[in-house]
């Protein structure tokens, strides 16, 4: 019934009393049972590698339980962290005047954007000024070894 390469390992509790623990198909269904003999206590499920407490729909039979838990959820192929997509940046503190972040504020895209704007093109501008010096160089027949 069940498959350890899938289900994470789990303990169930009834109050404080340990009821069942294993692969969390296993787990619910020995918590769906404890919950089937009317006790006051509430069941807990905890994921033994993380501590999380899981949500375990225990309604039906053994295995409609199991194969919910099996089921992909649904959305998961386009499931994302919390949080903005990682761009490849890293976040830094910068110190600007009070007019300075206004500025950048008040830019198309916010200050991220404006700043990586800023940078985009003052790299561009060194780049053709450094190509610009080389074509000088070549052009005068001077090295930049002898520089």
């Amino acid at each position: 019934m069940n498959d350890q390469a899938t289900l994470p390992i789990c303990t169930a509790f009834c109050g404080l009393r340990r009821v069942a623990n294993g692969p969390l198909d296993e787990v619910a269904a020995t918590a769906r049972a404890e919950l089937a003999r009317g006790g006051a206590d509430p069941i807990r499920i905890y994921e033994d590698a993380t501590g999380r407490l899981l949500e375990v729909d225990l309604r039906g039979n053994d295995q409609e339980i199991v194969e919910r838990l099996r089921a992909p959820a649904r959305g998961a192929e386009f499931a994302r962290g919390r949080g903005r997509p990682r761009l490849g940046v890293v976040a830094r503190e910068v110190t600007l005047r009070p007019s300075d972040w206004e500025w950048l504020n008040a830019q198309p895209g916010g200050a991220s954007v404006a700043l990586r704007r800023l940078v985009e093109r003052a790299r561009g501008t060194a780049v053709h000024a450094a190509a610009t010096q080389n074509d000088a160089r070549c052009s005068t027949g001077t090295s930049a070894a002898r520089d």
